[in-house]
């Protein structure tokens, strides 16, 4: 069934200085676009999206673009709030918080009130700041997801998800998830059809794949430091076919099985056994992306899952979609 609006839905767009660009105008578009559908349907606009700022006029983002914002904090608080409040992240989120306790203290008196409040990336940093997420469940940039966990621990930081809502509080990672989450706002505000007619007039899958992690494990390797962990890193990566249990890997390592767990969940954030499994994952991917022909018992096996079974749960668990699925998308045939 379609969801309709009596009237326009209001979207407050909140930004300061230093905000990241991309992060308002791709949901700005993905809004402006769904007006486009909704006037070809013989439908009135369905969003109205205004820029905020603590000050109306120009205000300078992380490029050299910058937003003319028509309303202040203090009027928006005056005349009542939009349907939806967006608040944009920052690449230079610490400097930004600090300077911005205005923004912080007009969270705490009317985030509560909105009836669909958005952080957008490293935006989330105001929510959890103001004392909305606590007890909550939110995503941000995987690269501050640790900070956000460490500086507020009573946030359930979610360091995977594309976006995540809890109730009323909507939060996102970095920069272009903002987009999927603003198709996810259209689909539940208009339904399914019209999502996913702007998703196509962006090109964008209308529910990505996978998560955050989707980068290289073995780039990701490259960032660690300490010389056991990564030479254990590198070993795995060339007996991926082979059984890795986690006694075998600490004998690799030279180490106990507690000491090694210990130690690469230090350098790593995740398990010795999380990470084989992600580069297995990776290794099956490349193998979907570049042998049309090759069969799944196979793939399984060169990526080291034993079975096709292991390899369409690993799929499903971790993407959400099938290996067959995953080489339609993104297969050399269909390049």
């Amino acid at each position: 069934m379609e969801h309709r609006h009596a009237g326009a839905h209001r979207v407050d767009m909140v930004i300061y200085p230093g905000f990241k660009a991309l992060e308002a105008i791709g949901p700005m578009s993905v809004f402006d676009y769904a007006n486009v559908h909704l006037r070809q349907r013989g439908q009135p606009d369905g969003y109205d999206v205004r820029v905020v700022a603590e000050q109306c006029g120009a205000v300078r983002s992380d490029t050299l673009m910058a937003l003319e914002a028509t309303q202040s904090l203090a009027q928006m608080e005056q005349e009542g709030l939009g349907c939806t409040v967006v608040i944009v992240g920052s690449r230079h989120i610490e400097t930004v918080l600090g300077a911005s306790d205005a923004l912080v203290h007009w969270l705490e008196r009317v985030g509560p009130q909105v009836q669909r409040l958005i952080a957008l990336c490293s935006g989330s940093f105001f929510l959890a700041k103001a004392g909305l997420l606590n007890g909550r469940r939110a995503a941000t940039h995987w690269s501050v997801a640790g900070a956000l966990q460490q500086r507020y621990p009573q946030v359930e930081v979610d360091a995977d998800a594309i976006y995540v809502r809890d109730g009323a509080l909507w939060t996102s990672a970095g920069v272009t998830a903002g987009i999927d989450l603003a198709l996810a706002v259209v689909e539940e505000d208009f339904g399914h059809a019209l999502a996913l007619e702007v998703a196509r007039d962006l090109v964008m899958y209308l529910k990505r794949p996978g998560g955050q992690s989707q980068f290289s494990v073995r780039l990701a390797s490259q960032g660690t430091t300490h010389r056991s962990v990564q030479n254990l890193q590198q070993w795995i990566l060339q007996h991926l076919q082979e059984p890795l249990p986690m006694s075998r890997m600490a004998e690799q390592a030279a180490m106990s099985e507690r000491h090694l767990s210990r130690l690469f969940q230090q350098e790593c954030a995740q398990t010795p056994i999380a990470f084989v499994e992600s580069a297995r994952l990776e290794r099956a991917k490349q193998l979907l992306e570049e042998n049309a022909a090759l069969p799944l018992k196979t793939i399984a096996a060169r990526a080291g899952l034993g079975s096709e079974q292991a390899l369409r749960h690993l799929f499903v668990r971790q993407l959400g979609i099938t290996p067959q699925t995953y080489r339609e998308r993104f297969g050399s045939r269909s390049r």
